[in-house]
């Protein structure tokens, strides 16, 4: 990571971020909710890559060094949650489920047109009410530290397509499939088929939110068909890939 800019408040705001956009290392006093309004959004920590849809936010505890990165035109809102105010009673960054009543807290949260000081106080009450009932969901992409698993995984991030089963690919970076797996249980805390789900649904958000055709992501992302691909990403995220989950849109 890039020198590590230390902001003691997390901002309440909306910021209009281009495609391929990164905000540089930064961190906050504060916890804070990030989410895509439009666009997909992706953060990275040194313990690995969390990446959001319009369905998800990204919980970024207080004091920890993250970088962001946007796929496809994103308008990023972040609000600041006092380290007082802890809902999830999390110390490492999740990906949460977002419902249409807690993406209207966000946006309303982040549009900054309040009557009074009073009146956003109430909001920010309810978004924490709404934060508690959210549930996490696994989008994550941990960094390995072993070197035969760093091999591996950078082999799989250039091709997600590569379609090489991990005695393969372990004979390549000079390990057996047996220690691959191991090393993948141990460090990524899951199964070399659900890290690859996970690369692979990954890519294909970011594809998508460029404007890649579904048919095409679904090749470039190795999955058997389109169908599988729409398959997986429905019971994922809860809607097609083609599809623009209910309540999701650009914003004005």
């Amino acid at each position: 990571m890039s020198k590590i800019r230390h902001t003691p408040r997390a901002p309440t705001a909306l910021r209009h971020l281009p495609a391929g956009s990164e905000v540089d290392a930064h961190r906050h006093d504060d916890h804070q909710i990030v989410y895509a309004g439009r666009g997909v959004l992706s953060v990275t920590t040194g313990a690995g890559t969390w990446i959001a849809p319009g369905t998800r936010a990204l919980w970024i505890p207080a004091g920890i060094v993250h970088e962001h990165r946007a796929y496809g035109e994103t308008d990023l809102h972040t609000v600041g949650v006092p380290t007082s105010e802890n809902p999830l009673r999390l110390d490492s960054p999740a990906v949460l489920a977002v419902g249409p009543l807690l993406r209207e807290l966000i946006l309303s949260c982040t549009r900054d047109e309040f009557a009074d000081d009073a009146e956003r106080r109430r909001l920010h009450a309810v978004l924490l009410d709404q934060l508690r009932r959210s549930s996490q969901q696994p989008i994550r992409l941990p960094s390995p530290r072993d070197p035969r698993l760093v091999a591996v995984c950078a082999l799989l991030d250039e091709d997600p397509a590569d379609q090489r089963t991990l005695t393969s690919l372990g004979a390549q970076v000079g390990a057996s499939e047996r220690t691959l797996s191991r090393l993948f249980r141990s460090e990524m805390r899951m199964s070399f088929p659900q890290w690859r789900t996970q690369l692979r649904l990954c890519h294909a958000l970011r594809l998508l939110a460029e404007g890649e055709a579904v048919t095409s992501v679904a090749h470039r992302t190795g999955w058997s068909s389109a169908s599988a691909f729409i398959e997986v990403f429905r019971r994922t995220f809860g809607h097609t890939p083609g599809k623009q989950p209910a309540g999701h849109h650009p914003e004005e």
